[in-house]
């Protein structure tokens, strides 16, 4: 997609770079986001990449979607350390790179986590620093990092980043994305019925949706007539 800019009524579209969910793909995640309607999808231009690492055990979608499937880190059971890591987030960086420019991240699951992180992490100087900032979040099935020297790192200080958060009724991560919530400057909150699933949005979710579109749309547009208007260094 390299840096061409995808206009919709001349406005350009935000770019998201999507971030899958642990030991799935891009192409699922793809899948997954397009069941939601076109008169939200037609406003975003998102990127599906995949994670850097071949899933290292089974996968909970087997029999569902199809591999290969991937995964952006390792970790115990507790969740509280992590292989691979630095790693990780220098891909995310590269992919970021490549696909310029990206605006936001969207995640689900593991790539919730991950999502949800990079905005602290790069406000901090720890991560993304190659790169421009990232202005918008939307966050599926999210929950916070439970290593303490790197949870006080990302959650020490509210994360300022528009964002929109999925909160599935009977996802087993619902109460540790309700706790994420804790650490973000005026968040958008969608509730669902489903479990820890990427939902159809319907009536009263998509119009969420939409207003949360609608909002990022305005704020690149200005951003964007700034810059225009920006008189030239060099005049």
């Amino acid at each position: 997609m390299g840096s061409e800019r995808v206009v919709d009524g001349g406005i350009r579209k935000p770019r998201f770079l999507c971030l899958h969910g642990f030991r799935t793909s891009g192409e699922i995640l793809k899948m997954q986001v397009g069941k939601w309607p076109e008169s939200v999808l037609q406003k975003l231009d998102l990127v599906f990449v995949d994670a850097p690492f071949p899933a290292l055990g089974k996968s909970d979608v087997e029999g569902i979607f199809s591999p290969p499937y991937y995964e952006w880190f390792q970790f115990n059971k507790e969740f509280t350390e992590y292989t691979n890591f630095d790693e990780c987030l220098e891909y995310i960086e590269d992919s970021m790179i490549k696909h310029a420019p990206i605006d936001g991240l969207l995640g689900f699951s593991q790539g919730a986590v991950l999502s949800a992180a990079l905005p602290a992490l790069q406000a901090k100087g720890i991560a993304l620093r190659r790169v421009q900032k990232v202005k918008f979040l939307i966050i599926i099935g999210g929950a916070k990092f439970k290593l303490e020297s790197l949870a006080e790192k990302i959650y020490s200080s509210p994360i300022d980043c528009v964002s929109v958060h999925f909160l599935g009724k009977d996802d087993f991560l619902r109460p540790y994305g309700t706790e994420l919530l804790k650490s973000f400057v005026d968040p958008v909150v969608i509730h669902h019925p489903k479990g820890h699933t990427v939902p159809r949005l319907d009536e009263q979710s998509l119009q969420s949706m939409l207003g949360f579109v609608d909002k990022i749309q305005k704020m690149l547009l200005l951003e964007e007539e700034g810059e225009d208007e920006a008189p030239d260094p060099e005049a």
